[in-house]
């Protein structure tokens, strides 16, 4: 079981072991081709001007917390969109291209601007001056009794005087209304039953801070819920693995198809999938967490860039 600091470029690194995540076991719920698509062929997408802002607002609030406390202030959080814009570019220059018509597009600027306005509205939701997490930008992994790795990347950890912990992930989307609420509540869930194996404690909060409408969402798990939600978990995983030995994904229609990338190679929209590559194996060696820096944006990212503007 570990925990690393930072992100993990996961397109460079060799093939690791199959684990879960909030976002794969989402994608399998939702569309198990999609799953395959996106964990298995890990068929590049294109990355959005929301998600990539997402990326953006993470690494600043990252970077916040280098400061010291009494420089945590909004001005200090706008000053940094530019830099880590730049880095992102360095990283991959084609992304203004592909997201805008070039530096002198307006749109830009304003898409720029819409970042600060988010960072705007996280100082309306806490005081960073007076917090000092213990890890930012966190890589968690733990295995279960049944052999299933969890996996997960964990945008804060505060750990109290006292011991308590609480998980805070930042989101640059609207706060859920309905079904999407059983969703980021089964992403805090997933959170806080790692961390109760890597820890041996069960987290004492959890919440999601969703900077579009500065709404945040709170959960207080028990190990009781938490347990159950472990079987939960191996059942998908299951699933997951019955599909993976016959590469029987099948695909599931519904309207979120109209925003999926790989709608063209969906036979259920009268595409043809590419030849299933076979369960994966992870090379040797390769089962290493990551390094620290900002999550780049290759297929690999897909995982990282799922969870940030939702």
């Amino acid at each position: 079981m570990t925990e690393t600091a930072g992100t993990t470029e996961l397109d460079a690194r060799p093939r690791r072991r199959p684990a879960l995540s909030p976002s794969r076991a989402g994608d399998f719920k939702q569309c198990p081709l999609l799953y395959r698509f996106r964990a298995i062929d890990r068929l590049p997408e294109k990355p959005s001007r929301a998600q990539i802002r997402g990326t953006v607002v993470h690494a600043v609030l990252e970077r916040l917390y280098e400061l010291p406390a009494p420089q945590r202030v909004p001005a200090a959080a706008r000053a940094l969109v530019e830099p880590v814009w730049r880095e992102l570019l360095d990283q991959g220059p084609e992304l203004l291209a592909e997201l805008f018509s070039g530096p002198g597009d307006p749109e830009l600027a304003e898409w720029l601007a819409s970042a600060g306005g988010l960072l705007d509205a996280y100082f309306r939701l806490e005081d960073p001056r007076r917090l000092e997490p213990q890890a930012r930008e966190l890589l968690v992994e733990a295995e279960l009794e049944s052999g299933l790795l969890l996996r997960g990347y964990i945008d804060r950890i505060d750990v109290a005087p006292t011991g308590q912990i609480r998980v805070v992930d930042y989101k640059t989307g609207a706060a859920p209304r309905q079904v999407a609420e059983a969703r980021a509540l089964f992403q805090m869930k997933f959170y806080a039953l790692v961390l109760l194996h890597l820890r041996g404690v069960v987290p004492t909060e959890l919440r999601l801070m969703y900077l579009a409408d500065t709404e945040a969402l709170t959960y207080h798990p028990d190990e009781a819920e938490l347990r159950r939600f472990e079987r939960t978990l191996d059942a998908i995983w299951q699933a997951i693995l019955t599909a993976g030995r016959s590469g029987d994904f099948r695909p599931n229609p519904s309207r979120l198809c109209d925003w999926c990338s790989h709608r063209p190679l969906c036979p259920a929209w009268d595409g043809t999938a590419p030849e299933y590559p076979g369960w994966p194996e992870p090379d040797a060696g390769a089962e290493g967490a990551g390094a620290s820096g900002l999550p780049l944006l290759g297929a690999g990212a897909t995982e990282i860039l799922a969870d940030r503007s939702d």
